[in-house]
Formats: structure tokens, C-alpha cells, sequence
């Protein structure tokens, strides 16, 4: 099926200044990529935590350098080439036939990654509030599929304020798990090898491959359309940067706390929220809040994404295929628990990932040493 130019009028920032556009760009890419994973800790402990302090300095220097190059590439290709369509990004790196292949498998795997959102919320009311995971997950697809149902008058400038703050949180969590038990870094990775944890891979240095691989399948079409918005190179450039190693920090910090702590929060579905509850309760029920703010900025461009694909935004079709394409993530996203989700939909398309990954590298030496035009 062709799809439809899809409008980015919506994604458009109302922001005027330079400074605060960029802003709003870097918290956009920021409040994409937390998620259920990210602000639950359990991809943070799959990724790098489990791999010790390999895991949290050396796949974390890993992202740092490869999803800063990711964001701005995307944004830059997306501000320049001004594509009719946001999968056009596909063919741009890949060619005609691979570029549909990724394509399509992105569209699949984004309306997956949706699915981890319905999870993740359910793993929420689940293991925090003690209430059946049917609850969270019916209530998170709802809400977001009104959401993109109704549109947003410019969806970036919400998410892209709630997602720097969401990640401020979890950087200060972080920080104090690992305050409050300095030692427990120390001991953390001693005890490693005696658990059972789940790995998002045999060694941490794949794993920082697959982690990017699976990000960049998210941020493709999101990044490219958004590009479409940005004034100039620069300040796609500077959006990129910015969004990409704020997270990139966030990600080794909240690495750290966990791994201060790993003996509390090996086994969880929720780490973040066992660090919040041994700092304090109350802490605890705000930042179960939090992490549903999380889950809610990652899953509305997600099913954004795969509902703008195939249908012009707000029109008839689009709104039923949202409502059908909700109510489908839900019943998936409840069938596991939210570890097995997390380690099967996100490793295995992130593997798939790392192909794009090179590609793009190939692309952006031939055109910088070409000196080829973008």
C-alpha cells in the first residue's frame, strides 16, 4: 500500500526562539525514547546494568557516541530533503529495496514497541498499585488512542516538555540510590554472577549495538519528520546533540543507581520503583506517576507512527485503524510479562537495527569524503 504524504504540522513547534526550539526538539527525542523501558529501569538493567561496570560505562559510552550521531543525522537528512514521506528516510540509506524492507519492518516494530508501552503500564498497576495488569494496560491504550485519534495541536511542544522533566526525575533517583549505598556499586558487580538477571545480549558491547538498533528503528520517521519543522541545519544539528547525550547520561546515571542496588531490584519488573520506595513511600507513588507520564509521551508518536503510515491524519480511515491498532496492542501487550516483552520485541528487532546502523554510517562517510551534496 502507498501511503499518503503525511502532515507534520502537528509536530511543529510553537516555540519561537532559537535556544528554546532546540530545547524543545532535544526534550521531544528525550520523552520518545524513555518509554516503559527506559523510565521503569528494566531496560536500563537489561542494557547495562547486568553487564556490570562494562555495562554501564562501556555500553554506555557506546550509546552516548552512536545515538547522538543517530539523532543528528536523522534530523539534518530530515531538514534538508524535506521527504513527502517520513519513510523516505529508509530508501535515502538503504536503496529501493532494502529501504521498503526496513520500512515496513519499521512500522512493525514500532507498533510493537507499542505493545511494551501497554505492558509496561500494566507492570505498574500490577507490582505498585496491586491491581490487575488488565487495568493499566486498557487504561494507558485508551487514553492514548484518543489522543492520536483527536490529534494534538502540536504534539511536540507537550511531549517535549514533559520528557526532560520525566528524565530529571530519573536522573535524581539515580543519583540517590547511589548516595544512599555508595559501597553497594562495589558490591553490586561482585554479586553479578551469582544472578539470574536478563540480558539483552551475550556481552555488553552487542548489547550497546542493540540498544541503538532498536532506538533508531523508534526515531526514524519521527526524527525525519520533524527535521521537516526545523528552521535550519544547525538547529537540527544542535536538537540532535543535545537530545541525544542527555539521554545517552541519563541512561549510564540510572545505570549506576541500579547497580548500587542491584540485590533490591534484581528480579523486579519495576527497579525504578524500589529505588524510589527505600528512599521514601511517598516518593514511590509520585514516581509511579511519573513513569506513567513516561510511558504515555513514548506511546502516542509510537502509534502516531504507524497510523500516519498508511492514512492522512484526522481523516476517517486514520481514526478507525487507530481505534483498531489500540485495541490489538492491548491484547499483545498483556499476553507476557513486561521483562520477557522487553527482552524479546526490543533484542530481536534491535539486532535488525544495527544493518540501518551500518548502512547509515556508509552513507555519511561516502557523502562527507565525496563531499556528495546531502
Amino acid at each position: 500500500m502507498s501511503a499518503p504524504p503525511s502532515s507534520s504540522t502537528h509536530l511543529a513547534t510553537v516555540e519561537r526562539s532559537d535556544a528554546l526550539r532546540i530545547i524543545t526538539y532535544a526534550g521531544a527525542i528525550i520523552a520518545f525514547l524513555i518509554g516503559s523501558g527506559f523510565a521503569t529501569g528494566q531496560e536500563i538493567l537489561q542494557y547495562f546494568t547486568s553487564y556490570g561496570y562494562w555495562g554501564v560505562f562501556g555500553t554506555g559510552l557506546l550509546v552516548l557516541v552512536l545515538i547522538t550521531y543517530v539523532c543528528v543525522e536523522f534530523f539534518v537528512v530530515g531538514q534538508a530533503k524535506e521527504f513527502d514521506r517520513p519513510s523516505r528516510i529508509f530508501h535515502y540509506y538503504c536503496g529501493r529495496y532494502l529501504g521498503t524492507f526496513f520500512d515496513y519492518f519499521s512500522i512493525l516494530f514500532v507498533f510493537l514497541s507499542f505493545t511494551v508501552m501497554v505492558s509496561g503500564a500494566g507492570a505498574v498497576f500490577e507490582e505498585h498499585y496491586g491491581l490487575t495488569k488488565y487495568v493499566g494496560g486498557i487504561g494507558l491504550a485508551a487514553v492514548v488512542g484518543l489522543t492520536v485519534w483527536f490529534g494534538l495541536k502540536s504534539l511536540v511542544d507537550v511531549i517535549g516538555k514533559v520528557g526532560p522533566l520525566i528524565v530529571v526525575i530519573a536522573i535524581a533517583l539515580g543519583v540517590l540510590g547511589i548516595v544512599r549505598n555508595p559501597a553497594g556499586i562495589v558490591d553490586g558487580a561482585a554479586i553479578l554472577p551469582d544472578l539470574e538477571l536478563t540480558q539483552a545480549s551475550t556481552n555488553w558491547f552487542m548489547a550497546g549495538l542493540s540498544y541503538v538498533g532498536f532506538c533508531m528503528l523508534w526515531l526514524a520517521a519521527f526524527l525525519t519528520a520533524l527535521g521537516k519543522t526545523a528552521r535550519s541545519r544547525r538547529e537540527a544539528a544542535s536538537g540532535g546533540v543535545l537530545g541525544g547525550v542527555v539521554f545517552s547520561v541519563a541512561c549510564i546515571i540510572v545505570a549506576l543507581g541500579l547497580l548500587a542496588n542491584l540485590e533490591a531490584v534484581a528480579g523486579t519488573q519495576i527497579p525504578m520503583l524500589v529505588l524510589a520506595a527505600d528512599a521514601a513511600p511517598w516518593l514511590a507513588a509520585g514516581f509511579a506517576v511519573i513513569i506513567l507520564a513516561g510511558i504515555y509521551t513514548t506511546a502516542v508518536p509510537l502509534l502516531w507512527t504507524v497510523s500516519s503510515r498508511f492514512f492522512t491524519d484526522k481523516t476517517r480511515p486514520y481514526k478507525y485503524l487507530t481505534l483498531a491498532l489500540a485495541a490489538l496492542g492491548t491484547v499483545i501487550g498483556l499476553v507476557l510479562p513486561f521483562d520477557q516483552m522487553v527482552n524479546i520485541v526490543y533484542v530481536i528487532n534491535g539486532y535488525v537495527g544495527i544493518l540501518l546502523l551500518v548502512l547509515m554510517i556508509v552513507k555519511t562517510v561516502a557523502r562527507t569524503v565525496g563531499r556528495q551534496p546531502m
